[in-house]
């Protein structure tokens, strides 16, 4: 049986075809070209890439000895079940991800010992400061939270983090383009060459990090990397003590999907900075081969802060490892009235500046 082949156009996604006058394909939407060797060899080159594959080494995670948790002690929040760890002496608290009070009782049990953890290198004194320099940094945000808002809560938290190790092979291929203009004297005209472009490379990724705390939020966490693993160290309870902690509750198995997410992401942004030379490429197919994967469990140090302005509630984190700072702040409605209103009147100044020169001419 015969199998018909269709050919569209890579720009508007109308059939093309074969136009003898021209010896040639065209588009007899968008009047694009397209030499017919060049898409021969680009379905073969299409065609030819496999699908992604993703395939990472089962490595057996160490268990906790229980000799490791003495002097410790876990907590159960009953509001969000978020696990936090305290020193035996720890009678009550608040619990650092919904801000609600919890009884603290319980051992510490049934938890996997990490392979790591990079120690905090900045204090609490340091966290306040940096939420202090980060507000008033802020041109927009309302005068009296610089002088009203309070800080609720700061904790120290060592967060769960999957690491991931791969050697991969990827390929991408990319839309490019080259526009050139000019001008005669009657029309301006503007030509877009579109350019077929294929790369294809072997790179190794190292400690990629994926959030394994359900109750962190991802985008908070990915927004303080990077953490230098260069300084973690292997695991001992003792870097616990006046911190808190939380096992994972997201488990490597599920933390598998952002991982290959981020490492063909970075894939393709390799590739794409060996191209260069047009006015813009876009990609459009790529292949990801995953070599060996492996993974690992550490902790990581993240320092949460809670003020509250105005009945809200506002959320920020800074690596304890490195200070970077991040979070939301309420915004001034006057501020950025004020600033319209000054792009407004200038605009005004120039159209009548504008007018008043044209009623010279």
């Amino acid at each position: 049986m015969a199998e018909l082949l269709n050919y569209k156009c890579p720009h508007c996604d109308a059939p093309i075809q074969f136009e003898p006058g021209i010896q040639n394909m065209k588009c007899p939407y968008c009047d694009s070209e397209f030499d017919v060797a060049a898409l021969k060899s680009k379905d073969e080159v299409l065609n030819s890439q496999p699908a992604d594959s993703f395939e990472w080494d089962e490595k057996a995670s160490e268990q906790w000895d229980e000799t490791n948790d003495e002097g410790l002690r876990i907590f159960v929040c009953k509001s969000c079940g978020g696990e936090i760890v305290g020193d035996e002496n720890t009678a009550a608290t608040k619990c650092p991800y919904c801000d609600n009070p919890v009884v603290l009782s319980g051992r510490l049990s049934g938890v996997l010992k990490p392979n790591y953890v990079i120690p905090f290198k900045l204090d609490k004194n340091q966290a306040k400061q940096s939420l202090k320099d980060y507000v008033n940094k802020k041109k927009f945000v309302p005068n009296l939270f610089r002088s009203e808002n309070h800080l609720d809560e700061i904790r120290g938290i060592y967060v769960p983090f999957w690491l991931f190790d791969s050697d991969v092979d990827a390929q991408v291929s990319f839309d490019a383009t080259k526009v050139s203009s000019w001008s005669d004297s009657k029309y301006n005209y503007t030509k877009t060459d579109h350019f077929d472009v294929f790369r294809k490379g072997s790179m190794s990724f190292e400690n990629i990090p994926v959030d394994g705390a359900s109750k962190m939020p991802d985008d908070l966490m990915e927004s303080i990397e990077p953490f230098d693993f260069s300084e973690a160290v292997d695991f001992q309870t003792a870097y616990l003590a006046g911190f808190l902690a939380d096992k994972y509750d997201v488990d490597k198995e599920a933390s598998i999907p952002r991982a290959n997410e981020r490492i063909k992401v970075s894939a393709e942004d390799t590739l794409r900075s060996t191209v260069s030379g047009y006015s813009s490429v876009t990609a459009k197919s790529s292949s990801v081969q995953l070599i060996k994967g492996s993974s690992k469990y550490a902790l990581y140090p993240v320092w949460i802060l809670n003020t509250t302005y105005k009945g809200n509630k506002y959320l920020f984190a800074m690596n304890g490892q490195t200070g970077k700072f991040i979070g939301n702040l309420p915004v001034s409605n006057a501020k950025l009235g004020a600033l319209f209103a000054g792009l407004f009147t200038g605009i005004s100044v120039l159209a009548i500046l504008v007018s008043k020169m044209a009623g010279l001419l």
